[in-house]
């Protein structure tokens, strides 16, 4: 057996089950069977400023897994700004500053932001700057998805600039989630991506980044060809704007070449659970419905604007293998799955980095992926007495079965839960037995204890 400190997956989408009305779902069975004991949440610049009050409401709920919050610079732009394009004036700038420090001074470990998305994307990196500082002055790190891992705005290299900045300008680590290099036109950049991180950690920079496992990343479709600008205001002025021949003539150009960038119709499957498109590629959708991809993406994300938004989920089929090998071998890489609904990420990252990486193509050794699954990352996020095995630490423990640990998820079946934990603990309660979740909640809320500058 390996018997390793419970896996700290530090970003994912693992909201889905831990507010879920079903006590069944917030076990959170998708994580402890691949041996993650601690989740992420309020990544990608999202969650809630209300950081005591969302985590206690989960944990007296009661849930599976320990949760790790972050406070979003998404949740803060917006809850002052809506979904507008446009900077903030001094007032609200301020108002923004305190929700961030509000979020820190309640237990957030750091402020996470995903300037990819709108309306995150219409801030200026000084505005970035100057509401990171108040998570800096309370120890905070910087966690993001950065604003361009592609070459959609400002380029990839142009966007890991733009981190290092952010980083080192309000007096912070940086941590890159998910790191790639997304699409045709990138592929190949891993080196240089190395090249300005090593630097800037030569310079003194605190820097570091997580990374799932698999050559298809997750999206929705609008955030993945639709212009940003098209977005500004939310769905109802979206779907204005498409009503508008001249408007909708010009987005459609756009999207042409945001899909070029993506590697073609053929790369993007539809993932989004219980639809007619679930399963297929945009190309097969097209070809259904007799039309060209574009208006079969618009079709499709007209439908879910009109809805809830939550049907344009994709898995876009754009890294190279020998990046992703790359990156997997720097000395400030931890795993992560940045699960969502409809990818097998969230239900078997852990396990995907084991067997593909480790066990069939040796691209890491079996130490280095506990070590990047546990301790490094308990370390980057200043998680106290987690992610060793050590007396006096909290007994967050995975009893592993080598020969019998897979994955069960794949792309056609992405919720089949993970396989070969024969125990795992979490705080000391057995959480899963012979691959069976026991149904027990023992998670807690990991809140940071209250740092210098919070009254």
């Amino acid at each position: 057996m390996i018997v390793s400190p419970g896996f700290i997956d530090p970003h994912t989408h693992a909201d889905t089950f831990l507010t879920s009305a079903d006590p069944a779902m917030r076990v959170n069975a998708a994580w402890l069977n691949q041996g993650a004991t601690t989740v992420m949440l309020g990544v990608d610049g999202g969650g809630t400023p209300d950081v005591a009050e969302h985590s206690a409401k989960l944990v007296a709920s009661g849930i599976g897994t320990n949760i790790v919050p972050l406070i979003g610079f998404g949740a803060a732009r917006e809850r002052v700004l809506g979904e507008d394009a446009r900077a903030p004036n001094a007032d609200e700038l301020e108002r923004m500053k305190g929700l961030v420090k509000k979020g820190m001074c309640e237990g957030a470990s750091g402020f996470s932001a995903g300037l990819f998305y709108a309306p995150q994307s219409f801030a200026k990196t000084d505005e970035v700057i100057a509401v990171a500082r108040e998570a800096a002055v309370r120890g905070g790190l910087y966690d993001t998805h950065q604003r361009d891992e592609s070459s959609y705005t400002i380029g990839l290299l142009g966007s890991v600039r733009e981190a290092i900045r952010i980083g080192r300008e309000a007096g912070m680590p940086v941590h890159f989630a998910h790191l790639k290099a997304l699409g045709v036109d990138v592929q190949g950049q891993a080196a240089a991506v190395v090249k300005e991180i090593d630097e800037a950690r030569a310079q003194g920079l605190d820097v570091t980044a997580d990374q799932y496992p698999w050559l298809a990343s997750g999206s929705s479709l609008d955030a993945s060809l639709l212009p940003r600008w098209s977005v500004d205001g939310g769905n109802a002025a979206l779907l204005k704007r498409l009503d508008d021949a001249p408007t909708a003539a010009r987005i459609r150009t756009e999207m042409v070449e945001n899909l070029r960038r993506r590697g073609g119709p053929d790369a993007l499957l539809l993932i989004a659970q219980n639809y007619p498109w679930t399963g297929k590629t945009l190309t097969q959708m097209a070809q259904q419905w007799g039309t060209d991809p574009i208006e079969a993406a618009l079709r499709i994300i007209r439908q879910s604007a009109a809805k809830d938004g939550g049907g344009t989920s994709v898995a876009s089929f754009n890294m190279a293998q020998a990046d992703v090998d790359l990156l997997m071998k720097q000395p400030w890489i931890v795993t992560s799955s940045d699960g969502s609904s409809g990818h097998p990420r969230m239900f078997a990252s852990f396990p995907e980095k084991y067997v593909k990486y480790v066990r069939d193509r040796k691209v890491i050794d079996l130490k280095t992926f506990i070590r990047q699954s546990t301790g490094r990352t308990a370390d980057i996020y200043k998680l106290e007495q987690r992610g060793y095995l050590r007396p006096g630490y909290f007994a967050d423990v995975a009893v592993i079965d080598p020969a019998q640990y897979a994955p069960r998820a794949d792309y056609v079946h992405p919720r089949e839960l993970s396989v070969g934990v024969r125990s795992l603990f979490v705080n000391g309660t057995l959480a899963v037995e012979n691959s069976k979740a026991t149904g027990a909640t023992a998670g807690r809320a990991l809140l940071r204890t209250q740092p210098a500058g919070c009254s």
